[in-house]
């Protein structure tokens, strides 16, 4: 089944969707679970994004969150595994209807992967104008590509990497 790519305006509803997901996904997580964050588009105010909720997990031990596995099937995850990047458990969430509605990305304490994505978060919160150039980057690509996910990806790709390397350069100075 192809992937609709559907940027959306910022709701308001994304930090309340956040933060009742997350309450779930700790008790399914348990005493491993360290902190979960709220990043991708829906958490930075003002700006287009797929209206899909990414968490962020950090937890004491990667590997142990393989025994979570039945847990997090129970809220109605997909269990990915690494997913394409080493460290990592990835799990997604789509509603009834069979749209995506939620991704958890799962780190360990410390990962470079949990920095950038910190990182970067900040970072579009703290500067609006890039944050509006990612938006607007992100709207042309959702016109461009409406069924194709892999190519608005991929157009994103330069950009984020650009504000990756910003964002990591403002977090040095900026503390």
């Amino acid at each position: 089944m192809p992937f609709k790519v559907e940027v959306v305006p910022h709701n308001l509803q994304w930090r309340d969707a956040f933060e009742a997901e997350s309450q779930q996904v700790a008790e399914a997580m348990g005493e491993n679970m360290v902190a979960i964050h709220h990043i991708g588009s829906t958490a930075i105010p003002n700006i287009y994004a797929k209206p899909i909720i990414d968490l962020l997990v950090e937890v004491k031990d990667i590997s142990r969150v393989d025994e979570q596995s039945a847990a997090m099937e129970s809220l109605g995850y997909e269990v990915m595994g690494e997913y394409g990047i080493p460290g990592r458990r990835f799990f997604l969430k789509n509603s009834q209807a069979g749209i995506r509605t939620h991704h958890i990305h799962t780190f360990e304490i410390g990962s470079a992967q949990v920095k950038r994505h910190l990182a970067f978060r900040d970072y579009m919160i703290a500067h609006p104008d890039d944050a509006q150039q990612y938006s607007n980057l992100k709207r042309k690509l959702a016109e461009m590509y409406p069924d194709d996910i892999e190519g608005y990806m991929d157009g994103k790709d330069d950009f984020i990497k650009t504000i990756d390397q910003k964002a990591a350069e403002w977090c040095v100075f900026s503390q």
